[in-house]
């Protein structure tokens, strides 16, 4: 319930994108700071999340979160400026940062030996929230006649998300005393194990972003309407949402190699298709590369677990691979944006896509679980 909060406030943005750049006459490079923004905030405030847990608690840093989220969304409904529209943006990303670094400690430690099914649930549960608003935040906004409302009805997930991690509070109110005296694990920098899952994840959360930034508008710009252009998001966000649990629940072991490979290569021949036939077969090439990125996003929030023994260094492995790689899938939106506004055509930024997307099939073989010497020692 949380987690379908964590991406209507980014995803919602597409559909709607057109008329907010209309509306503020803003470039391509500088509407798609509406996603980016987010991207960079999920990653730098990644860092200092498990500091505030520990400092604070665990649940008083999530429910604050979650209602900066909720104020945040509701308030960019109202923005009269640009800046006040980027300011808002920021409150949604860092609400949606603080959240989300929180719950892969919370999965290591409540199902340690299922992390992948968890993880699979969470990342539907995302899914689901990213397919409701693709699908609905279009014709809302047709209906309504402009933006705003279609923006700003997202901010009703908020009370519910506030609701159920306030159930959760209670419930483990007895947690209090082993949260204040949890273990502080230093970053994984100088793993290579980490540095490659921060890279694989990167990959994946950049090619994400750019898709659903910038699908919606491209088929508008190629002569579909709203409404179509809506549900090729929504057919992206649909198959993204099924390829969760289903690659979560396919991956018995910890080398999940071969299901990483296997979501590469469909991302890959997603994009590939669309940069050769953009408006020809977007009902194909989009829910192809959305499986790919789907079974991708699963895996790689699942591959810290994987290489960690308890909740604390999971948390400290999140957020290190949370940095890295959202930093670096900031650059997805924008520079789709850059090369869109360069060469008047979204064709290149498509070829940019599929090529990132072979750079992460090409990680797959690098991917094998990081083995703890003491582990080894003891078995």
């Amino acid at each position: 319930m949380v987690a379908i909060d964590l991406r209507p406030g980014i995803v919602s943005t597409g559909p709607i994108l057109p008329l907010i750049r209309e509306e503020f006459g803003l470039t391509h490079t500088v509407a798609s700071l509406l996603t980016a923004i987010p991207d960079l905030l999920m990653g730098a405030l990644a860092l200092p999340t498990p500091w505030l847990a520990r400092r604070l608690g665990r649940d008083r840093v999530i429910l604050a979160a979650l209602g900066l989220l909720f104020v945040a969304t509701l308030g960019r409904a109202f923005a009269n400026s640009t800046a006040l529209l980027l300011v808002t943006t920021a409150g949604v990303g860092a609400g949606i940062a603080i959240a989300g670094a929180l719950i892969a400690g919370f999965i290591k430690a409540r199902f340690p030996t299922r992390a992948a099914v968890a993880m699979g649930i969470y990342a539907t549960a995302l899914s689901v929230g990213s397919t409701l608003s693709a699908a609905l935040t279009g014709p809302v906004a047709a209906t309504s006649g402009g933006w705003r409302l279609a923006s700003g009805l997202w901010s009703v997930l908020g009370v519910v998300a506030l609701s159920a991690w306030l159930y959760i509070a209670r419930r483990e109110r007895s947690d209090r005393g082993l949260e204040a005296s949890s273990q502080r694990f230093p970053l994984p920098v100088g793993n290579r194990t980490a540095w490659l899952v921060a890279l694989f994840f990167a990959c994946q959360n950049f090619l994400f972003y750019a898709c659903i930034t910038w699908l919606a508008p491209l088929f508008r710009e190629s002569g579909f309407g709203a409404t179509s252009s809506g549900l090729v998001l929504a057919s992206f966000t649909v198959a993204f949402t099924l390829a969760n649990p289903v690659f979560g629940t396919l991956s018995r072991n910890e080398d999940r190699r071969f299901l990483l490979a296997l979501s590469g290569l469909l991302a890959f021949a997603g994009f590939a298709l669309l940069a050769v036939a953009p408006t020809h077969f977007p009902f194909l090439a989009v829910p192809i590369l959305a499986i790919g990125l789907g079974g991708a996003f699963t895996l790689g929030m699942t591959l810290p677990l994987d290489n960690t023994r308890g909740p604390d260094e999971a948390n400290a492995w999140n957020a290190f691979v949370l940095t890295v790689g959202y930093l670096i899938a900031a650059g997805g939106p924008f520079s789709v944006g850059a090369l869109r506004d360069a060469t008047g055509s979204f064709v290149p930024p498509l070829w940019m896509l599929a090529g990132v997307a072979a750079l992460m099939l090409g990680l797959t073989p690098l991917l094998r679980p990081h083995r703890h010497p003491t582990a080894v020692a003891g078995a």
